[in-house]
């Protein structure tokens, strides 16, 4: 069976983003800035579809729950002339939970916790705070999502969610992924086990 094609946004930039908060399951909205990347990725993916010769209405989209993500996939969609609404959403998708340090700094999560922050600082994939995810645990579920593909797909999602997937498709390991940026406002493609960046 072909291997699907995904088209990977991560959210726009959120003010909690923009300040070095941990965001993990907590609903922020997208700022100026963050909704001015969800249009650009949109012309990004525009342009791909043209040169690739696809169809932009033919293929599914799917979002994380969270809000960030969904305004991301509405303002895409929106750039792409499709209907803003007509998209799917898995829970498999959202963001690594970050327990009790959502809303923190990393500095502040240093400050509450630092034996488990010390611990996470040299095993970023299978040390988690209090009440949140690992990235092993977040891997777990994004592969379960990865299995059911059975077509091309347009997804929203996260920072989190986007290490978990090249680490599960073999692209990269735990310890590079966990140190790895995720762009806002790019798209990234994952394609016949390979992954390109646009931007």
């Amino acid at each position: 069976m072909p291997v699907p094609t995904i088209y990977y946004l991560r959210h726009g930039e959120t003010e909690w983003n923009a300040l070095g908060r941990l965001q993990g399951t907590k609903d922020i909205p997208l700022n100026a800035r963050g909704r001015d990347q969800a249009v650009q990725a949109g012309g990004i993916l525009g342009d791909l579809f043209k040169r690739e010769g696809r169809d932009k209405a033919a293929l599914p989209y799917v979002s994380s729950p969270l809000g960030r993500a969904r305004q991301t996939m509405e303002l895409a969609r929106g750039r792409l002339d499709l209907p803003v609404a007509d998209y799917a959403l898995d829970d498999r998708l959202r963001e690594i939970g970050y327990g009790s340090w959502e809303g923190l700094t990393l500095a502040e999560s240093e400050a509450a916790d630092p034996e488990i922050y010390a611990r996470r600082l040299v095993d970023k994939w299978t040390v988690g705070p209090a009440g949140g995810e690992t990235y092993a645990d977040v891997q777990v579920r994004v592969r379960a999502w990865y299995e059911q593909l059975r077509t091309d797909i347009v997804a929203v999602a996260h920072g989190g969610t986007c290490r978990a997937l090249m680490v599960s498709l073999g692209l990269e390991t735990p310890a590079s992924a966990a140190e790895l940026y995720i762009e806002q406002g790019a798209v990234y493609v994952f394609r016949e086990g390979r992954l390109e960046k646009f931007s």
